[in-house]
This record gives C-alpha cells, structure tokens and sequence, in this order.
C-alpha cells in the first residue's frame, strides 16, 4: 500500500518553496489580468517581485470578514474570480452569505490528499454526512472520495435512524462528516441495537475533535483523522498518522501572522492564519481566515515534509467595544509599533468598583521599561483608540501564547 499520496509530500523544503513561489508569480499575474478586485489591490505589484516569503507578507491582506460586502457591492465574488460564472461547476452559499465558487477540475477542492492521509483507499464505500445542500462541505469530501476512487453513499445531515440503517445494509468502510455526528450516530446504533461494525477509518472537520470523543471512536475501533480547510480556500492542512500537528497542503501557502496585522509571527507564536491559495480560477492571495494557530517545530515524524500547524485554536477576531467605542486589534498593534520596547502585548478590558469600563495595556519587554515609557505608551494608546487605558510592564515570557491581542474580562451577572 502507498505511503503517500504524492511525490510532492515528501519534497525537501527548499525544492517545495521554489516551486510554490513560481506558481504564485504565475497566479499573481493571472489574478492581475482577470480578476479586477486583485487588478485593483495588486496594481503596483510585479509578479517576479514576489519571490520569497518576506516579499510574501508585504502584500496586503483580504479578509473573510470583509468578503460578505465585498460581494454585495460587486456580486457575485467581488471580482476575485478569474472565470466568469458559466465557467464553474458549482456555486455555493455559505453563511454570511459568502457565495463560494467550484470549477470543473478533479478534487477541486483537495481533500483526496487529506482522505489518503486517513487511509480511504479506492474501492472502499465512504459514508458522507456533510451536507450537501447551500454549503460545500458535501461535495467537498465527494469529490476528493471519487478522485481516489471510492464510491459514495450522499447520506447528508440529520435522519440518524434512517443513515443507521444504512450503513447497517452498506457496510461502508469509511465515514466523512463532523466527530460528533459520528458519536451520535453510534449512541443510536446502539439503541437500536444495529450493527455499525464495518465503519473503521474516519475523515472529520467542521469542528474542534475533541479528545473524549477521538477515544470513544478508537475504542469502537474507527481510526479517525482530522483535517482543517475553509469553504473558499479548501483542504489547508490535514493530519497524518504521526498524530502530531496537521501537516499544510501542498497547494497553499500558510502564514501566521499577529491578529489585526499581517505581520508573520515567530514561530511556534499563536496567530491568524492566512492563507495563499494556489488556485487559478479563484486565485485568494494572502486570505485572513480568522482563525487562529501556530507553526509546530521540524517534520512530521511520518516523512512528510511541509510545515506543520497545531490546528485550529479559535477566533482571531477579538474586536470589543470599550465606553460605547470599538478596540480593534489592530489598534493595539499600532500602538506597539510606536514604541520597539514591546515585544508583545494584550489589552485587558475589565470593570472597575463602579461597573465602569478599564483598559490595561500589559506589554512584555526585553528589557527594564526606560523613563517615560509608561506615559508614552499611554499617550499612544490614548491618541489610537481615543480612549484612556493605563499601561503595565511585564517581564518577557508572562503573557500567555494563546494568539490573543484583547481579552475582555468583563462580567455582566
């Protein structure tokens, strides 16, 4: 049986590097000629410019939270595709809604590569509990099934009794949808005493897998594997069977950068990911997802080569609103950028005695905090946020590494 699903796993980072940097040279300039909203915000960009990862990040960022007005002013993708509409296979409606678009090419979406991963193999009947239906979750793990060539039982969302049935007459082997659909489908199997025996490997997303629930799967011994993507980008990263982080795709560039900036992150730091999809129909250069995570150290132990990230770790939209005005994280990094004596900082937004609002900036430093730096860093953040917040000094190493920029502790009971 093959080890992996491609040559392209196994790569030296050095060759893999190269290889993505020609394609994004390509793909910028394709983006540039036929997708006016890339026209507009890469006009001053040369595609050979781009050669490297610090080249990379100067780039500006497209949010996922921006795309919803985006969309709206210039439907139905914000200028961001390549293609016009009779073109695609398929048009999705995440919500928002985002209107997601699939072109007609084999796993458009990737995730055969993060299926071979959990140990689909061709022939094997794989039992699909994404929905089909507005969304592409469904067809995003169909596809990738018949791309390694196993045929698909489209058993959708809801109807427990009924998919119970189903997998008790198909016996499929392998099963795709969230971790806990699948744990509630097994607690019904067990009321109504039907024999799910035959599913034994698991491909599951969506969600956070939660441990208790990755136990109770072994134990009733489905090997299940998680993999992380997002309705436009697809497959991001994926686990192997090292079980140690999830390893990046091979058609996406991923960045960590410090929520509310794009500034890339040291690493093993927590940070928004972002994402440059190789994808030339809808070609999302530097695309803030939202969520957060972080670089692991090394390679996988499993051989693949790629980088490696925790997984998801949360939201990285931390936005509040402070005495009636929003804090941004992207104010706290301006205030930073201000003064190079920080190297990393969390607003702290608390009530006072008297239920009023209070803003802490604690800000880890290398160093003792020189004459006047507490003033000055309260001056900044009163000048940025319009607000007045008081400042404390950390020692380096204090603040945790969660990715959190503001952290309201506010408690309203």
């Amino acid at each position: 049986m093959a080890e992996f699903f491609d040559d392209l796993e196994t790569r030296s980072p050095q060759v893999r590097e190269r290889a993505l940097f020609r394609e994004l040279e390509e793909q910028i300039a394709q983006a540039r000629k036929h997708a006016p909203y890339f026209a507009e915000l890469l006009k001053d960009v040369k595609p050979g410019d781009v050669r490297d990862r610090r080249t990379l990040a100067a780039l500006p960022l497209t949010r996922k939270s921006d795309l919803i007005a985006l969309q709206r002013a210039k439907p139905p993708f914000g200028g961001m595709t390549t293609v016009p509409s009779s073109a695609l296979a398929r048009v999705f409606a995440s919500p928002g809604p985002i209107y997601d678009p699939q072109a007609d090419r084999r796993d458009y979406f990737g995730l055969a590569r993060a299926l071979f991963a959990a140990g689909f193999r061709e022939g094997e009947l794989v039992h699909n509990t994404f929905s089909y239906h507005f969304t592409p979750a469904g067809f995003m793990f169909d596809l990738a099934a018949q791309a390694l060539g196993c045929p698909v039982f489209p058993a959708g969302v809801g109807q427990t009794e009924l998919q119970v049935n189903a997998i008790a007459d198909l016996k499929p082997v392998c099963y795709t949808g969230t971790p806990s659909f699948l744990k509630l489908l097994i607690e019904k199997a067990d009321e109504m005493k039907a024999d799910m025996s035959s599913l034994r490997k698991a491909a599951v997303s969506g969600e956070a897998f939660l441990p208790a629930v990755r136990e109770l799967l072994s134990k009733r011994g489905i090997d299940a594997y998680q993999s992380y993507g997002t309705a436009d980008v697809g497959l991001i990263a994926y686990e192997t069977s090292a079980r140690d982080g999830l390893v990046v795709d091979e058609a996406v560039i991923v960045e960590i950068v410090r929520p509310g900036t794009g500034d890339p992150v040291e690493e093993g730091e927590v940070g928004e990911v972002v994402v440059t999809a190789l994808t030339p129909e809808y070609p999302l250069i530097r695309f803030a997802t939202g969520d957060l995570s972080a670089v692991l150290p090394g390679v996988s132990p499993c051989g693949r080569t790629n980088m490696r990230i925790k997984g998801w770790m949360g939201r990285a939209d931390q936005t509040t609103k402070v005495r009636g005005m929003f804090v941004h994280p992207a104010q706290v990094a301006e205030v930073c950028k201000r003064h190079p004596e920080i190297r990393r900082a969390r607003l702290i937004v608390t009530h006072d005695d008297e239920k009023s609002d209070v803003m802490t900036l604690q800000c880890e430093l290398s160093d003792p905090a020189p004459e006047g730096f507490i003033e000055a860093v309260e001056a900044s953040l009163r000048e940025v946020c319009k607000l007045r917040g008081v400042v404390v000094p950390k020692p380096m190493g204090t603040l945790p590494n969660d990715g959190k920029i503001i952290e309201d502790l506010r408690k309203y009971d």
